[in-house]
C-alpha cells in the first residue's frame, strides 16, 4: 500500500500541503469542498505535486516538512527545478559566499544536483525519479461510453450532443439491437464522424480498461461509497489531470446497475428535481459534455454590435409627439391624475436604451395612427 503527500495549488494563490492513502479520493474531497476547514473556502484548486511513499509515517513527515519551506522551495519542487531547489535549501550565509565568490549558478545549472542537500532530514527524500508535478499539456477528450443502450435513436442523439461540444470518441457496451444501427445515424443529424468512430465491447471493463480516471453518471449511489461530484466539477478534474478520462452512462429504462458504478471511482450526479429526476439519454450526455467545453476554446456565436442608444433630444421628441397626441384623443382624465400618467409613460418610454432607427420607427407609427400619413 502507498502513502502519498501532496500539494494543492488554491483559488486564492496558496499553497496547500497534506498527505493521504488514497490521492485520488483526497482530491476529488478537496474539489467538492468535502474537507471542512483546509481548502473549503479557497476551492477550485489543482494538484500540482506529489509523490507516493512506503508508510503513512513517511509521507506525514514530507508533509510537515514542505510546510515549514519557503514559497521559492515550494515552486522550485512544482517545478521540478531541481538545481533552485538545492539553492534555496542553502543557508543564507552559504548562498552570500557563492555570490561573492562569482559562483551565481549560471555555469552550474547544467550540473547534476542531487536531494540530499535539499533536505537530508525528509524521509524517502524528495527525488526527481518519484516526485510528480501535474503536467501542462492538455488532457485528452474524455471518452463517452454508453452502457447497455436500448434504442439506435438514442445513441444517434447522444452522439449529436457529443459532436456540438467537441467529444468524438463513443464507446459502446453490449448494445440491446446490436450494431451498426440503421435507426442511429438520422438521429444524430450529422455527427457521423462519432457514430463511424464508435467501438463495441462485451463489458465495461473492457471499455474503460485503458482510461485512468473512470466517472459514473447516476441519480442514485446506489449503496456505493464513493466521491459525488457535479458535471461541472468533473470537468474541471478531467482538464487538470494526466491521462484518459471515461465517463459512463446507463440503459435509457433504469441507468448504470451497481456492478457499473462499482467499476468507476468517482460518481457524477445532477442537482435535480427530487419529485421528477428523469434525464433522457441525450439530455445526461449534453450536461456533462457542455461542462467539459468550457475548459476547451470552441467557436461561439458572433457578437453582433448592437446600434447606439438615441440622442435624448430624439427620444423626448418621441414622447413629446404621443403626449400630444394622447392629451388630444382625451386621454388624460381625470385631469389630476394627468402628472402622474405622464410619468409613468415616460419611465415606460425610456426603460429600453432605444435606437435612432427604433424611435424613427415608432414616431412614423405614431403619425399614421394621428393620420399623418396616408395610404398610397
Amino acid at each position: 500500500m502507498s502513502f502519498y503527500a501532496y500539494m494543492l495549488r488554491c483559488a486564492d494563490g496558496g499553497i496547500y500541503t497534506g498527505h493521504t492513502d488514497n490521492l485520488d479520493v483526497r482530491i476529488a474531497q478537496h474539489r467538492t469542498g468535502e474537507m471542512p476547514g483546509d481548502t473549503h473556502d479557497r476551492r477550485p484548486v489543482e494538484l500540482v505535486w506529489s509523490q507516493d511513499f512506503p508508510s503513512r509515517d513517511e509521507a506525514l513527515a514530507a508533509e510537515q516538512q514542505i510546510k515549514g519551506w519557503s514559497r521559492r522551495k515550494k515552486e522550485a519542487l512544482i517545478a521540478g527545478d531541481w538545481y533552485d531547489l538545492h539553492e534555496a535549501a542553502m543557508p543564507p550565509s552559504k548562498r552570500a559566499l557563492r555570490l561573492r565568490s562569482g559562483r551565481t549558478g549560471g555555469e552550474e545549472r547544467g550540473r547534476p544536483v542531487t536531494t540530499a542537500g535539499v533536505d537530508d532530514h525528509l524521509p524517502q527524500s524528495v527525488r526527481p525519479e518519484q516526485s510528480r508535478t501535474t503536467p501542462s499539456t492538455p488532457a485528452p477528450p474524455p471518452v463517452i461510453v454508453l452502457v447497455r443502450p436500448q434504442l439506435g435513436e438514442n445513441i444517434g442523439k447522444a452522439a449529436r450532443a457529443m459532436l456540438n461540444f467537441g467529444l468524438v470518441e463513443m464507446r459502446l457496451v453490449a448494445p440491446r439491437d446490436g450494431w451498426p444501427n440503421p435507426a442511429a445515424g438520422p438521429a444524430a443529424s450529422g455527427a457521423d464522424v462519432v457514430l463511424s468512430g464508435a467501438q463495441v465491447f462485451d463489458t465495461v471493463a473492457a471499455a474503460v480498461a485503458d482510461c485512468a480516471h473512470v466517472y459514473a453518471t447516476t441519480v442514485r449511489k446506489r449503496g456505493i461509497t464513493k466521491p459525488v461530484v457535479t458535471p461541472e466539477e468533473a470537468a474541471a478534474t478531467i482538464h487538470a489531470e494526466a491521462g484518459r478520462s471515461a465517463i459512463l452512462f446507463g440503459p435509457e429504462r433504469s441507468g448504470l446497475e451497481t456492478d457499473d458504478v462499482a467499476l468507476a471511482r468517482t460518481i457524477v450526479t445532477v442537482p435535480i428535481n427530487p419529485e421528477f429526476g428523469s434525464l433522457n439519454l441525450a439530455q445526461a450526455v449534453i450536461l456533462v459534455a457542455y461542462e467539459w467545453s468550457k475548459g476547451v476554446a470552441l467557436a461561439s456565436p458572433p457578437e453582433v454590435e448592437l446600434d447606439p442608444p438615441a440622442p435624448q433630444a430624439e427620444l423626448d421628441g418621441m414622447i413629446a409627439q404621443l403626449d400630444a397626441m394622447l392629451d388630444a384623443s382625451g386621454f388624460y382624465h381625470p385631469p389630476d391624475r394627468t402628472p402622474a400618467t405622464r410619468r409613468t409613460l415616460r419611465t415606460l418610454l425610456t426603460k429600453p436604451g432605444w435606437s435612432s432607427q427604433e424611435v424613427r420607427t415608432v414616431r412614423g407609427v405614431l403619425s399614421a395612427l394621428g393620420g399623418a400619413k396616408r395610404p398610397r
